[in-house]
């Protein structure tokens, strides 16, 4: 944490490349300014809870880190920060009302009831509270159905490598297509897919609401669940692999940490990971198709991976690809931001889908469901209703009946 604040040198360029900054015109809702508030917070000059809110409008999306010429971890500083806040400053019902919107988004059992009781909801939404009504605004209006992956997808052809698959909590439940569609990808390119059963959250959500002790314990169930005669962990969602990647922090100075470290030293994101091992079956799709690739915030700023899945999207023939004016900037979306900050949610959320629909694209791809739920939403409120596909999704529809 030390390390962060002092290498902040207060120039600005974190600015235009703060969400929140961009919305609010705020100083204190900015990054530097954030890191002045957590230093007089540690320092014992302020008190946490005088700071909390502008910390709570963080979305912890690190655009911030892509921009700074400093090299300011601020993750680094804000995610212990938060863990400190939760134990010390958040009130005791604001702690419970996140710890069940948590456990109900980890299970995908529960996640599944409460969508088919939101359905239900809808009809008298008006008379239900804002954050309620934002809510069931978001979710779906049916759930897809899909039989469970196979525990083993062997590779087509020579196997080239050898990956443990995470399926995720709310993923599996809102689109299982992806996973799906990542194992028929990796198969087809020679890479045989292991789906550990038994999963459950990898404590993405946990850890960024400042759940540090849940989300280590998560951690841990899962470090132990996958096997370690693979390549490679791949995640086919940004948010949850930014996280893997980031257990050695999470476990820092406990017996524990090595152990995480080498578990996070071999997760890759679904594109990266094929990238790395390379195409060897050709992707055509049936019909040409005009997309546009919405970079996930902790795919580009966290995992620092960008070109790898639009060198992908590159190989598929008939598919033209086209940027999104402002793409560094987060959609909105951000784990449980959408829910917890729905006023600065929907200003970028808004602000997405015009973007997107400027580039004149028919479809939208990502790599991250959060990113997808946001923005498929966004686009269908501003009365353009274009499907937004993940982008192993898109590369299932290159390959070969």
């Amino acid at each position: 944490m030390a390390r962060a604040v002092e290498t902040c040198v207060h120039c600005g360029f974190c600015l235009p490349a703060c969400p929140t900054y961009r919305v609010l015109g705020e100083e204190m809702d900015s990054p530097r300014g954030r890191i002045v508030l957590m230093k007089q917070a540690l320092e014992g000059e302020l008190t946490t809870d005088d700071v909390l809110t502008h910390i709570d409008r963080c979305l912890g999306c690190v655009a911030c880190v892509t921009a700074c010429p400093s090299g300011v971890q601020y993750g680094e500083l804000l995610t212990p920060f938060r863990a400190r806040a939760q134990q010390t400053a958040r009130p005791q019902a604001a702690r419970l009302r996140q710890r069940l919107l948590s456990q109900l988004l980890e299970s995908p059992r529960l996640f599944r009831l409460a969508l088919f009781g939101g359905a239900l909801a809808r009809v008298g939404q008006r008379v239900m509270p804002s954050q309620l009504r934002h809510m069931l605004s978001l979710l779906p209006t049916s759930v897809p159905q899909g039989d469970p992956l196979p525990t083993v997808v062997p590779a087509s052809g020579p196997r080239r490598a050898r990956v443990a698959l995470l399926v995720g909590c709310v993923q599996r439940v809102l689109a299982p297509s992806i996973n799906r569609a990542a194992a028929r990808v990796l198969s087809a390119n020679g890479i045989e897919v292991i789906v550990p059963p038994g999963q459950a959250c990898c404590g993405a959500l946990a850890v960024h609401a400042g759940e540090a002790g849940h989300g280590r314990a998560l951690a841990r169930r899962l470090i132990a669940l996958f096997p370690a005669d693979v390549d490679a962990v791949v995640t086919t969602a940004a948010g949850c692999g930014s996280a893997m990647k980031e257990y050695g922090h999470l476990f820092v100075g406990s017996s524990e940490e090595a152990a995480a470290s080498s578990f996070a030293a071999r997760v890759r994101d679904v594109s990266e990971l094929l990238d790395q091992v390379g195409l060897v079956t050709p992707l055509r799709l049936p019909e040409p198709m005009i997309a546009a690739y919405h970079d996930a915030c902790h795919l580009a700023h966290a995992q620092r991976v960008r070109s790898a899945p639009r060198r992908l999207l590159g190989a598929v023939e008939g598919l033209t690809l086209r940027e999104v004016p402002d793409g560094e900037i987060c959609c909105g979306s951000a784990g449980l931001y959408n829910l917890e900050q729905p006023a600065i949610a929907s200003t970028l959320g808004a602000a997405k889908a015009a973007a997107i629909v400027s580039t004149g694209a028919h479809a939208v791809v990502t790599g991250n469901i959060g990113c997808q739920t946001q923005i498929a939403s966004y686009l269908e409120r501003s009365g353009h209703d274009l499907p937004v596909i993940h982008t192993m999704e898109l590369l299932a529809r290159g390959l070969r009946p």
